[in-house]
């Protein structure tokens, strides 16, 4: 794999701009890759090339838009040499890796058949393509679409075209463009190429020719969920006046100053390259949707105006653990609008959202992280949201909506059962499934769903404690110790019981389905046993104390599969980046390594995290371990690269690990500094010699987010044995 300084990705770069590979783990070790995701931060314009993945040589289309990740695009492109016919469409377009260039805010190709260069830059709402074609040969711009709602097309004289597209079947997505040039127009009938300004039916295609003697062309467009109207008023405010070139520069300047916000010293520069692209996979979500104070919403299906951006795009079962976390500290005032954002989403819909996207909540995973998102914002002094409001949806998720994996809505009879016994009934083995809302294919991960429960149960609690509603706060609080009730003291492993309270018998290692979903979720027991984050102290106090504690952690890191990979990949895709049966490449799996931080050995924390980063997170096309999830993975990255990481949200605590860098410094919104300083780091001196925090002595692994967001300054003396009595206070 080339490096970003190869001639092929030679660009005029600021400051650590440079390290940003958007490449980094285009390739998924079982199941999904990162997508090479072009565009400004937490804005809505967003392009890649379709193709299968990264090893593919050929690309199918060019987007318009990515309406949202993994969840599809609208308006295809495909530039053409040849005569348009109806098998024009389906040419697929032959690429050499070596000459595309990918950037944040810029994204180039060479078509090495046809011999036409693609580029793009994004803006807001708009963005600009410009293709190159031969000189004195035949060029043309094909029109598609990608789903299969009653689309059209429409040009005006030969340069002017508008178009409809229908997204998830009842969500209109209009677009509005000008060319450089003036070309003759036409569409798809059927098998037959006709000429003509306007082409309409499912899957629409379209086409514009232009004269023999033009070379380079340029399309500039802008899109809108709100309009046809809006989407030309985008244009005009954003490309109408603004070249390729001024558009390229701006998102440069954008990205730069938004990638510098962190300034990190020593490492490697392979340690750079991963942790700046790290950084800039935390950009791709949440998006900003709003149009002139207009926003289309999916929880309603209307047009609402608002002068608070509103944000969609959200996946809270992977995001709530560091992705919202890394953003309270980064840009607090953004966060508050996402959060006001899913307020909205309540008021709009009766529930708080769980997977928010522009259709609406995305059925999907389980539990209801939000309200940990929710109550950690607001514990680290985000106040600029109806908290009121908020409260008031989280309490009727709680109480209300059911828990069932990838459903929505009111609870059933298993929700029942969790709310009057404490814990989710599973089916015992061979048992048929007799509630018709369970799905065939997740079924109901009851181990899963009552932990997950747990900890949503407190984040509930702990805001009415917040906010003096000591009844709720009772109430929660005695809810949000349910993980108990599921503990099985002789396998000292959470196990499912069925809905009598009797304990299911199971290998918790390797039952449960695909993907242990009878009982757990894309994971194992071993997994599972971890899923504690707002008690941790509980959960040892269930393991016998911290000895046993860290003792069964070693285990989890060495443990076997007691079968061949594939045999075990076969049932659990999701559990890559295996140590053990410890998974790297799975979100449930991100703060297990920072739990000996409450044992009397934190420096295995130490050890643990260096070389989790040093083995999994590489800066190559295989940089990331599994599913990486728009954010989630890569917000695990960025903090433990920097030396610390939140390991319970909802506390406005961090707890220390062991930094990559010898220093890093965070600009602050409120114009102070975050540092933390590690002397004589290296690849080698990974352990904490001693610490200070401003300047104090510090022997417990743990500091607060208001020493943080007040511009302190954490030293560690590093080197390359443990210092076993480092951190152990109280």
């Amino acid at each position: 794999m080339h490096s970003l300084t190869s001639p092929a990705q030679k660009s005029p770069e600021k400051d650590n701009l440079q390290y940003v590979d958007l490449r980094v783990g285009n390739v998924g070790q079982l199941l999904e890759p990162t997508r090479p995701t072009v565009q400004l931060p937490n804005q809505m314009m967003r392009m890649f090339p379709v193709r299968q993945d990264y090893l593919d040589d050929q690309i199918s289309s060019f987007p318009a838009i990515i309406v949202s990740h993994r969840l599809g695009q609208a308006f295809a492109l495909q530039p053409s040499i040849q005569p348009v016919s109806a098998a024009s469409w389906k040419h697929k377009m032959a690429y050499d890796h070596d000459l595309e260039v990918l950037r944040p805010y810029y994204y180039s190709t060479y078509l090495i058949d046809d011999e036409v260069k693609v580029e793009f830059v994004p803006g807001k709402k708009a963005g600009i393509y410009r293709f190159e074609f031969p000189k004195n040969g035949r060029k043309s711009i094909l029109f598609d679409q990608y789903n299969n709602g009653e689309g059209s097309w429409k040009f005006t004289g030969g340069k002017e075209i508008m178009a409809r597209e229908i997204y998830h079947d009842d969500i209109p997505v209009y677009l509005y463009g000008t060319f450089s040039e003036a070309g003759k127009t036409g569409s798809l009938n059927g098998e037959n190429v006709v000429s003509g300004d306007e082409a309409k039916g499912k899957r629409a295609k379209a086409y514009i020719t232009f004269p023999d003697s033009a070379s380079a062309i340029e399309f500039r467009y802008a899109i809108s969920f709100v309009s046809a109207e809006q989407a030309k008023k985008n244009f005009e405010t954003e490309v109408k006046n603004t070249g390729f070139e001024d558009l390229k520069k701006a998102g440069e300047q954008v990205w730069a100053k938004t990638i510098g916000q962190i300034r990190v010293e020593g490492g490697t520069e392979a340690q750079k390259r991963s942790f700046y692209s790290s950084l800039y996979r935390t950009y791709e979500r949440m998006v900003n949707i709003s149009e002139d104070n207009q926003y289309y919403s999916g929880y309603d299906k209307k047009v609402h105006t608002s002068n608070r951006p509103f944000y969609v795009d959200d996946w809270t079962w992977d995001t709530y653990l560091a992705h919202h976390p890394l953003r309270v500290i980064l840009n607090p005032a953004q966060e508050e609008d996402m959060l006001q954002s899913f307020v909205h989403m309540y008021e709009q819909s009766g529930w708080m959202p769980t997977f928010p996207v522009l259709f609406g909540d995305h059925a999907c995973m389980n539990g209801f992280h939000s309200s940990v998102t929710l109550l950690d914002g607001y514990r680290k002094g985000l106040k600029n949201f109806d908290i009121a409001k908020a409260y008031e949806g989280m309490k009727k998720n709680a109480e209300q909506a059911t828990m069932l994996p990838w459903r929505n809505g009111p609870k059933c009879e298993l929700d029942d059962i969790y709310h009057s016994k404490g814990f989710f009934p599973a089916l015992t083995p061979g048992e048929k499934e007799t509630v018709k809302l369970v799905d065939g294919f997740e079924k109901r991960q009851a181990v899963a769903v009552t932990l997950g429960g747990s900890y949503d149960d407190w984040a509930v609690g702990q805001l009415a404690k917040d906010l003096g509603k000591n009844a709720d706060f009772q109430k929660f609080d005695a809810r949000a110790t349910n993980y108990k009730n599921l503990w099985n003291e002789e396998k000292q492993m959470f196990i499912p019981k069925d809905s009598q309270g009797k304990w299911i018998a199971i290998d918790p290692k390797f039952d449960g389905g695909m993907g242990g979903r009878d009982f757990y979720d894309e994971n194992n027991g071993w997994t599972y046993k971890w899923q504690v984050q707002h008690d941790v102290k509980g959960l040892i106090g269930l393991m016998g104390g911290k000895k046993k504690f860290e003792s069964s952690l070693d285990q989890l890191y060495r443990e076997g599969l007691g079968r061949s990979k594939y045999e075990f990949w076969a049932k659990f895709p999701d559990a890559t980046g295996l140590v053990g049966q410890y998974s790297m490449g799975n979100e449930p799996s991100f703060h297990i390594p920072y739990l000996y931080n409450f044992t009397d050995a934190p420096w295995k924390t130490q050890k643990r995290i260096r070389f989790l980063l040093d083995v999994w997170f590489k800066d190559n096309i295989f940089g990331i371990p599994g599913d990486e999830d728009g954010g989630g993975m890569t917000a695990f990255v960025v903090f433990s690269s920097m030396g610390f990481y939140p390991i319970t949200p909802g506390l406005p605590v961090y707890t220390i690990g062991s930094p990559v860098f010898e220093k890093v410094t965070i600009n602050l919104p409120n114009g102070k500094e975050f540092k933390v300083i590690a002397q004589n780091c290296s690849v080698v001196n990974k352990y904490i010699q001693s610490a200070k925090m401003n300047g104090k002595a510090l022997n417990v692994p743990t500091f607060t987010h208001e020493e943080l967001v007040n511009g302190g300054t954490l030293e560690l003396e590093m080197g390359p044995l443990p210092n076993k009595a480092w951190g152990v206070g109280e």
